[in-house]
């Protein structure tokens, strides 16, 4: 930098964009904590309809129904959860990557994008988006769950689906969120030690009882997902902004120590000027 008003200049801007990073920080803040309660509340109603999902996956009789039944692979659809915004770290960029990684080539992929990073991400590979979601609020989360719910159920019993992924972004804790692409139908096979469902009856039949709980299943599914993936892109963005402001600080006191330097410079040049002026008027 040239001079002390450059120096001046570039502190004044670097201070005001450390006020926007703790703003910014602060709602992520208020964010995580919010989403953070409605995945607790969601985890426990999931993990019972998936017990007791795959406590019907280990009956044979449940296994021609068309939900578990396996079949040729043609086409396969794949729900990517990422964000509207950045500024969140790598969240976006390694949930697109886990899912790029895990399509295989010669497949008919088809593509239900959820955030404009996403959107962004597969429109420059060329692949096959038949529906993107953007701008979705917190409080329509439940029903847009709803409604993609639904939609998977129509495009894979209609057969334009014959596997359908589920691509988000688990949250363990702040500072660790985990890529996952998860195959959610068919739904696979029961493991033999899942013996608690052997003895119950379904009435009228299994099949009924399945074409009952499988949508409240893949709603429930769906929506965990998205209040998982939502809770790891609020810690992420808190973590980069804790981060980007703690650069900023250490940016404004180098600055600070450089317009200090320059400053004391300028002083004892000036005094410099003045000694030697008084010694020739001396003379």
């Amino acid at each position: 930098m040239s001079s002390m008003k450059d120096i001046k200049q570039r502190i004044e801007n670097v201070h005001s964009t450390g006020q926007i990073i703790k703003a910014m920080d602060m709602i992520a803040s208020t964010k995580l904590h919010k989403a953070r309660a409605s995945l607790e509340g969601v985890r426990p109603i999931y993990n019972e309809l998936r017990r007791n999902v795959d406590e019907l996956a280990c009956r044979e009789e449940a296994l021609t129904h068309p939900f578990f039944r396996e079949r040729e692979v043609r086409n396969s659809l794949y729900v990517v959860l990422t964000s509207d915004r950045g500024f969140a770290g790598g969240f976006n960029a390694n949930i697109t990557t886990a899912a790029l990684e895990h399509m295989e080539q010669g497949k008919n992929e088809k593509l239900i994008v959820v955030g404009s990073k996403g959107d962004k991400f597969f429109t420059k590979r060329n692949k096959n988006i038949i529906r993107k979601i953007t701008d979705v609020s917190d409080a329509h989360m439940y029903y847009g769950t709803e409604n993609i719910a639904i939609m998977l159920e129509n495009l894979f019993l209609s057969g334009e689906a014959d596997e359908v992924f589920v691509v988000y972004t688990r949250f363990e804790n702040v500072l660790s969120h985990i890529p996952c692409v998860e195959k959610i139908l068919p739904v696979a096979p029961g493991v033999s030690d899942i013996s608690s469902g052997y003895g119950k009856k379904y009435e009228p039949d299994i099949h009924a009882y399945i074409d009952h709980i499988m949508p409240l299943y893949l709603h429930m599914y769906l929506f965990r997902a998205f209040s998982e993936s939502h809770t790891s892109e609020q810690a992420a963005r808190m973590v980069s902004m804790d981060v980007a402001g703690k650069n900023a600080n250490e940016m404004i006191e180098k600055l600070s120590h450089m317009y200090n330097r320059r400053r004391q410079s300028a002083i004892t040049q000036e005094l410099s000027e003045i000694v030697g002026s008084v010694s020739i008027l001396n003379k």
